[in-house]
């Protein structure tokens, strides 16, 4: 709470003291990402308009033309091509004349005019050495380094102001018909080029105003700047109509942050911020989200909020510190109002702090770590603290043979506290030791392990008539071994040369059986069982069960692979066999019910071209003939902005039913600035809507 209470203070105090009214943009990934885009805006870097122009150092000026004259030996005329040069600028011109006393000219027609800075076409010019401004008529202008360009009826260029541009139009869009742009009686670009300033200004988008602003400033460089970023525009089943208009605040060169007022038709007005720091090898974030009422909840008008706090950071060259604390107002939240923090089906919400030491030969890490569960979920165990210590060692077992191998050494320490009273609580200490040996050629690999693992338990707070045990000591041995040969080979398909490899494997694995329901559950689940995990040397996370195994498994994966070694194809297929079946654990986990064989894990991946993919992945159980778990993706991207995908997912078994849904998803990018995002999910077995929205950002 008192976490809570400081980031309320501190919100406050933000929205108290920040009201300025700017036009921003984004930090330079943005324009990164948005210089990719196909009606991007081009970061122009224009040549010198005289390649072989004499290098002038001093104050002088150099001026050729195809005739020149001099009135009264102070003012001098020239005509035809000319071509004025001194150590800041050139211009081009059919006319020039310059007065020496004065230290001014005069120009007309076909008027060109570069600096370091600016590349601009005028009909006429006036300048002024003496006060270093220079004033062009009916001119189109371009920055240099950047997109920035547009015309005015009248130009003007000052050491000291920077740019003025009157009756004029400012876009960082090509083409004549630009996506959008400033139109305004006056605007300013400063002398740094950093940011402009428009007076009694239009907001045009396709060349149609939809907003007047008497004054406003806009970024022009890549540099941070206060101020209000592109709204955010949608709708939600949920939450209704919603619309989001960033502001961000550059408050120092490593901190900045983002308020967002965010309007839901349903629900209210809700308020998000987002603290950023970044100080030497320390980064994190504060995000806190806020809405007093919820319009929806008539029996509820407790405030409804999400806080969550993230750091990482690096010190002493060998240590590194992590943060992700979370503290939520409901169960509910994220599934009504929704966050860019978690998922709508997030069940528990992280509370961790750690610190890690990372040697040259082992690592060690002491960890706090809590869950804030959401919905009827089973209780979580905090573990205050979670120590680690693991260590490498490597050896040579036959000199003369080159065998190399590695001692490996892992343990920790875990106290287990409960969330009520009516839990079993537990401290555990584990320490597994072993050697490995890995072999690996670009033709094949071959991978042994002997390790020994010891686990001891002292569990409080048991029930009556509970198979648990107040003390246990568990050790058992592990074997394993894991090998594959690669094989490749060159075809021709469809007039096209590519190369298909073939990847046997197989990983025998031994650990004895123990009856191990005398251990409460702290931290352990079932793994799942797709292609990938049947090369794994466990069958759950966490400590508290380990699986025996007299099994090996056997697996084959084909790619086809084109001539930049890019992958068109993959199939991989596996599964595992039991020597023996005794490889149940206890009865809190689903057996293999006698069965030899485990189901069969397959994968597909298919690359139609550049635009098209297919992947699925399946589990498929051939002794009863039912499918385990399936899901199958089909992918058509248009371009790098424009996606549209096709989801299905199939479990035989979550929480004793199951579960099939489809979705779609799809992203437009509209033009350089606007882009819809949708997605819809639909629960087949229930026919209904699990989750649907659409987006149109800018």
């Amino acid at each position: 709470m008192l976490f809570l209470r400081l980031s309320l203070i501190f919100i406050t105090l933000f929205c108290v003291v920040f009201s300025v009214f700017a036009s921003a943009t984004e930090n330079s990934e943005t324009h990164s990402e948005s210089a990719e885009f196909t009606q991007q805006c081009a970061i122009p870097v224009f040549s010198p308009m005289i390649s072989d122009a004499p290098q002038i150092t001093d104050d002088s000026i150099n001026i050729t033309s195809k005739y020149a004259s001099i009135e009264k030996d102070q003012v001098a005329n020239f005509n035809g091509g000319v071509i004025l040069l001194d150590k800041s600028q050139t211009i081009k011109a059919d006319q020039l004349a310059f007065d020496r006393s004065l230290m001014t000219f005069n120009a007309q027609g076909n008027i060109h005019y570069q600096n370091q800075s600016i590349d601009i076409l005028a009909s006429e010019l006036y300048a002024s050495k003496k006060d270093k401004k220079s004033t062009m008529l009916d001119a189109a202008y371009q920055l240099y380094g950047n997109p920035g360009h547009g015309s005015a009826d009248q130009l003007e260029i000052s050491a000291q102001k920077g740019l003025s541009l009157l009756d004029s139009t400012f876009t960082t869009c090509i083409g004549e018909n630009p996506d959008w742009q400033i139109k305004a009686s006056e605007i300013i670009i400063s002398a740094d080029g950093s940011e402009g300033e428009a007076y009694h200004a239009q907001v045009r988008l396709f060349d149609t105003p939809i907003l007047y602003l008497p004054y406003f400033t806009f970024p022009v460089s890549k540099q941070r700047k206060s101020g209000f970023l592109y709204p955010k525009i949608g709708s939600s089943s949920n939450s209704g109509v919603e619309i989001e208009i960033p502001y961000y605040w550059n408050i120092a060169p490593n901190i900045d942050a983002t308020i967002t007022p965010h309007y839901m038709s349903k629900r209210g007005t809700q308020l998000k911020t987002e603290l950023r720091y970044l100080s030497g090898l320390q980064n994190g974030s504060i995000n806190f989200e806020y809405l007093n009422k919820d319009n929806e909840l008539s029996a509820n008008s407790d405030a409804r909020y999400l806080t969550r706090f993230q750091h990482v950071g690096t010190f002493s060259d060998n240590f590194r510190a992590y943060v992700d604390y979370t503290t939520i107002s409901d169960d509910n939240y994220l599934i009504d109002i929704g966050s860019n923090q978690y998922n709508a089906n997030d069940a528990y919400l992280y509370q961790v702090g750690e610190l890690a030491y990372f040697g040259e030969q082992w690592q060690t890490t002491i960890k706090l770590q809590d869950f804030e569960v959401l919905g009827n979920h089973q209780s979580s165990y905090k573990t205050l603290p979670h120590v680690e210590i693991s260590a490498q060692e490597p050896f040579k077992l036959f000199s003369q043979q080159n065998l190399s191998g590695q001692f490996e050494f892992n343990s920790e320490l875990t106290s287990f506290q409960a969330q009520s009273d009516d839990q079993v609580s537990a401290n555990r200490y584990h320490v597994e030791a072993g050697v490995s040996f890995p072999i690996s050629t670009p033709a094949w690999f071959l991978t042994s392990e002997f390790k020994l693992m010891h686990t001891y338990y002292q569990q409080d707070n048991i029930q009556a008539g509970s198979t648990l045990s107040e003390t246990v000591n568990r050790t058992l041995p592990k074997v394993r071994f894991h090998g594959g040969i690669n094989f490749d080979r060159n075809i021709n398909l469809f007039d096209n040369d590519y190369t298909q490899t073939i990847e046997p494997q197989i990983q025998y694995l031994y650990i004895p059986e123990k009856n191990q329901s005398n251990i409460g559950l702290y931290d352990t689940t079932k793994l799942q069982d797709d292609f990938n995990g049947l090369f794994r040397d466990k069958s759950f996370s966490g400590l508290d069960r380990v699986a025996s195994a007299n099994q090996y498994t056997w697996g084959v994966t084909s790619r086809v692979l084109d001539q930049s070694n890019l992958e068109v194809f993959r199939l991989s297929i596996g599964r595992i066999q039991y020597l023996s079946t005794s490889n149940t654990v206890d009865a809190l986990f689903e057996s293999n019910n006698n069965n030899l064989q485990s189901s069969v894990a397959a994968s597909l991946f298919y690359r139609l071209n550049h635009k098209w993919q297919i992947s699925s992945d399946i589990q498929y159980n051939t002794d009863e003939s039912f499918t385990n778990k399936s899901q199958a993706a089909v992918n058509y991207q248009i371009d790098k902005y424009n996606s549209v995908q096709l989801n299905h997912r199939y479990a035989r078994n979550v929480s004793d039913s199951s579960l099939e849904q489809m979705s779609l998803l799809a992203n437009f990018a509209i033009n350089k600035d606007w882009a819809f995002v949708g997605r819809l999910t639909q629960d087949l077995k229930e026919q209904r809507s699990i989750e649907s929205y659409l987006w149109n950002t800018i």
